[in-house]
């Protein structure tokens, strides 16, 4: 496995500036982008050279892993949950480990949302710790593997170029970069919506990556995955970022063919409180005809309106408004919550519009779950 496709489209290279500088043809650094062919020792290092990345991580040789019953998983996981809401990842986590028969201990959470802090309580008997720019990492217990839900924030490339810390700071992935380099826990999962791949023409995306792994020393992976295709009767696009100290080829998982419908999801009885007025249904009964049911209806910002046998993504203040079930009445709070992979046992403590909030800023559980199914294996498995 190689990156040299990744890392020269992050310096903004083209294929012939790169084979020019390595003093190879275009066709051989196809050939090698395209993992068709391994390059020979000393095109390797001058590659490695020219793109300012190790070798060992521009070219990835894994850990023969062993599989099925030869596997040996740890007996414990310790790890931490960041910007944790309400608890997206560790409900992923717990199902993952269960499965793996791992005993996975949760040693520090935190989240600055206080209504956040009192759903996650009520379903973990743990209060998250608040703000994560108040507390020092060494105060972290130690912990074998971090996740991380953080909010995408601007990236500023014009510092001193002092490191991470220069260039990161002020953003809440500094603080998950602090953690990180501080605690050097063997692995990390991190999730933030599609758009950071795309994020000031690429930079931001470019700035966590070279930080995670030229800075902090990490072998990384990331992908663009949808919850609709694990699971979940919901449309959710979502960048996943994978790493270990351990070299690894990340085997994404394949997508799911008999997940949950919407239906599945649905509430049989529901309150008339969550029904729209009849001026409103018939307003858009008059503009749109549904070729399923149910389905989810919704209207975007130019008004017009869609139908689909699934849910667009749950938005965490908007979403009450613009989607309704078959165009009559607004999801509710336990349809919500099912919608991200939450389980009827999940504790609803706040109220409705704080749970709406905090299903439409979660992560899919099982989305989450699904990868850390094959991550697990690959980074703990001996």
């Amino acid at each position: 496995m190689n990156i040299v496709k990744e890392i020269r489209e992050q310096r903004q290279l083209t294929q012939e500036e790169l084979a020019a500088a390595v003093g190879i043809s275009r066709r051989t650094l196809v050939s090698i982008e395209t993992k068709y062919s391994v390059p020979a020792v000393d095109t390797a290092l001058r590659l490695s050279r020219m793109l300012q990345v190790d070798v060992d991580k521009l070219f990835i040789v894994p850990d023969i892993q062993k599989t099925g019953s030869e596997l040996q998983l740890p007996s414990k996981i310790k790890f931490i949950d960041l910007f944790c809401g309400i608890g997206g990842f560790r409900y992923a986590a717990n199902q993952c480990f269960k499965k793996y028969g791992i005993d996975g201990e949760c040693v520090f959470s935190s989240d600055i949302d206080k209504p956040a802090q009192e759903s996650y309580h009520a379903n973990f008997g743990e209060w998250p710790s608040g703000d994560i720019t108040k507390i020092d990492a060494s105060d972290i217990p130690d912990f074998n593997l971090l996740f991380g839900g953080f909010p995408c924030q601007a990236f500023s490339i014009i510092g001193k170029r002092e490191g991470f810390a220069d260039k990161t700071r002020g953003t809440l992935f500094f603080e998950i970069a602090r953690i990180l380099k501080e605690k050097r826990p063997q692995a990390f999962v991190l999730e933030n919506v599609k758009q950071l791949v795309t994020h000031d023409n690429g930079r931001t995306i470019s700035t966590i990556l070279s930080t995670l792994r030229e800075e902090l020393g990490y072998y990384v992976d990331y992908k663009i995955l949808n919850a609709l295709d694990y699971g979940l009767p919901q449309k959710r696009e979502r960048v996943v970022i994978v790493g270990s100290t351990r070299p690894f080829v990340m085997k994404w998982p394949e997508q799911i063919t008999n997940g949950k419908t919407l239906e599945d999801i649905l509430e049989k009885k529901v309150d008339k409180k969550y029904y729209a007025s009849s001026k409103i249904v018939e307003k858009r009964k008059s503009m749109h005809t549904s070729k399923y049911k149910p389905a989810i209806w919704h209207e975007n910002k130019a008004g017009n309106i869609t139908s689909y046998p699934y849910s667009c993504a749950l938005r965490a203040g908007a979403s009450y408004n613009y989607l309704l079930v078959d165009g009559k009445r607004r999801l509710t709070p336990r349809e919500c919550l099912r919608l991200q992979g939450f389980p009827d046992e999940f504790r609803m403590v706040v109220s409705d519009c704080q749970i709406r909030k905090q299903a439409g800023n979660a992560v899919p559980v099982d989305m989450i779950r699904c990868v850390l199914e094959s991550f697990i294996p690959i980074v703990f498995g001996t």
